[in-house]
């Protein structure tokens, strides 16, 4: 038993590497397009849209509507560990520091969705299709950055991971506002009841699981019954949940927490919502249809454009005019680099492709956003790769 506590240890830590989360994460996106594609595409399709649960709570779901709601609650809950750790003990923490982060998410929102929204204006669908493109994938962008960043200076990652997260929540914010057809006014009583227990407990410093998966879980349930979109549950825990440990704790619950849930988040959670959501057909006609598609083209240069744009002017500008400074050991050029990083859209812009468009426009869509995250993927690793030797040999010369 001893041996095996630590093998199973040693191997959580091995998946909440970011380069094992993004090996999964384009792992599961290449099974997608592979059967999706293949004679068993009805397979796929037909699990994907199997129907469980109990229809009496509201809550018969498809596999993949249970992959788009359910699962990515606990990307987004770790995803928002990861912010309120930042914003109250972390980088964020530090006024001048945590400004240009977050000018730079703001700006890689705005520019992108000014793009799409220009490009595909008097599309069907375009008056919410717009967000497609303002989200950085978090798990895809660091494990590419991991994969290419020897030699970058460590601040580069902070800054990628603070910018990700913010505009992660922006996205989440948006698909709060566009995505709630009707609103339950009981159901978000209970919502925001049980959101008051769970900080209640923390507060107390109450440490079992046996009260807090039940409230996370009924957490879920009533923020999806109220109408609004389930995932923004993970994110209201996650902000609830204390960072700064006591003095008699080894750790804070929010560090315990993403230490037990981000293997999971990386190894099932994203790659699962993956599988059902990048199933999309690329053969000769659909690209056709793909290319001929203006909606679909606001998506792609708002990615790959779009995020550049907005994420380094808006950087310039915030150390132009000293409300913020650049990351240490970095520069314009290195922001460049993982601003065109930026533009891997991924998880959070395939799950707004999901909610705003339907059928083959949806699937357009969504084969937008696959390929312009493949082109920044590696347009960002050419960058990132040439930056680091160009550290490496400046610290030769000094």
């Amino acid at each position: 038993m001893n041996r095996i506590r630590p093998a199973a240890a040693e191997f959580a830590r091995y998946l909440r590497t970011e380069t094992v989360g993004g090996t999964i994460l384009v792992a599961a996106t290449a099974v997608a397009l592979v059967w999706a594609n293949s004679p068993f595409s009805g397979a796929y399709t037909a699990l994907r849209d199997l129907h469980l649960g109990p229809a009496s709570l509201h809550l018969s779901l498809s596999v993949g509507d249970w992959a788009k709601d359910g699962l990515l609650a606990i990307f987004f809950f770790v995803a928002g560990l990861e912010l309120k750790r930042e914003l109250v003990i972390g980088e964020l923490n530090d006024l001048k520091a945590a400004v240009l982060p977050v000018v730079a998410a703001v700006g890689g929102m705005v520019v992108p969705a000014l793009i799409a929204l220009g490009v595909g204006w008097g599309e069907p669908g375009i008056e919410r299709a717009w967000a497609i493109p303002v989200a950085t994938d978090i798990a895809f962008a660091l494990g590419v950055l991991a994969l290419t960043a020897s030699g970058l200076p460590n601040s580069l990652r902070l800054f990628l991971l603070s910018l990700a997260v913010v505009d992660d929540l922006g996205a989440i914010v948006l698909i709060a506002v566009l995505f709630t057809a009707s609103f339950d006014l009981v159901a978000a009583a209970v919502a925001v009841a049980l959101l008051a227990l769970y900080a209640f407990l923390q507060h107390k410093r109450v440490t079992t699981p046996w009260l807090y998966v039940p409230i996370a879980v009924g957490t879920w349930a009533a923020v999806h019954a109220a109408g609004v979109h389930a995932t923004l549950a993970g994110v209201a825990l996650a902000l609830l949940t204390r960072v700064r440990e006591d003095p008699d704790e080894h750790e804070a619950p929010a560090l315990r927490l993403e230490h037990r849930l981000q293997p999971w988040s990386a190894a099932v959670a994203v790659p699962v919502f993956a599988l059902f959501a990048a199933g999309v057909p690329v053969n000769g006609e659909a690209l056709g249809a793909l290319f001929a598609d203006r909606l679909a083209w606001g998506v792609m240069v708002g990615l790959v454009v779009g995020k550049v744009v907005g994420i380094v002017g808006a950087s310039a500008l915030a150390v132009l005019v000293g409300a913020a400074r650049w990351p240490g050991g970095a520069g314009p050029r290195d922001i460049v680099a993982v601003a065109v990083l930026g533009g891997v859209g991924f998880t959070v812009s395939l799950l707004i492709a999901d909610l705003s468009l339907e059928g083959p426009a949806a699937a357009r869509a969504k084969a937008a956003v696959l390929l312009a995250s493949l082109v920044a993927s590696s347009l960002a690793a050419v960058l990132l790769v040439r930056r680091g030797r160009a550290h490496r040999r400046a610290d030769e010369d000094g």
